[in-house]
């Protein structure tokens, strides 16, 4: 995954998580991800990224100064059409560890991903874990440290500029 920020490798796990492992693969192959953002940054939690939505709405300097309020609304909401069933295992939510985001329905994931910036055992068994970072610890934490408004989005974009499944 190459970011604004650097770049980041990731293990994916199907072993625990086999559809899910699928599905991103084919999302990223297919280009789904290239473009994006991280629309939700929680220091000491999560960055959340994913959602086709966060494609736009910055404004040309790359903040949310003069940014499309109505396509800024949106993010989070985003998806690729369908929904993936849960795979809730017994890996443990730590730091860097891949996470797939939902609604309240477990079965509800798509698209939307979040990386752990620290343990967080509240999330165990609650949402599918399928990965792991194994190289860029300094870009996770560069931007997990992003300054972000009210809603948790960062004011700068935080970018996913190419996704790739080797």
């Amino acid at each position: 995954m190459t970011t604004t920020a650097g770049e980041m490798q990731f293990e994916l796990w199907d072993d625990v998580a086999p559809k899910h492992v699928a599905s991103f693969v084919k999302l990223a192959n297919e280009g789904f991800f290239d473009g994006g953002a991280f629309h939700r940054i929680i220091p000491g939690f999560v960055i959340q990224g994913g959602d086709p939505n966060a494609k736009v709405g910055y404004g040309p300097s790359g903040t949310l100064e003069n940014a499309d309020k109505g396509a800024v609304r949106k993010w989070g909401r985003g998806g690729p059409g369908y929904t993936v069933p849960a795979e809730f295992n017994d890996r443990p939510h730590d730091f860097g560890v891949l996470s797939m985001a939902r609604s309240a329905d477990p079965n509800s994931a798509g698209s939307q991903f979040f990386v752990c910036l620290g343990r967080l055992p509240s999330l165990d068994k609650q949402y599918t874990v399928f990965g792991k970072l194994i190289q860029g610890e300094d870009v996770l934490r560069k931007l997990g440290a992003a300054k972000t408004v009210t809603g948790d989005i960062p004011f700068t974009r935080q970018g996913i500029n190419r996704m790739e499944a080797l």
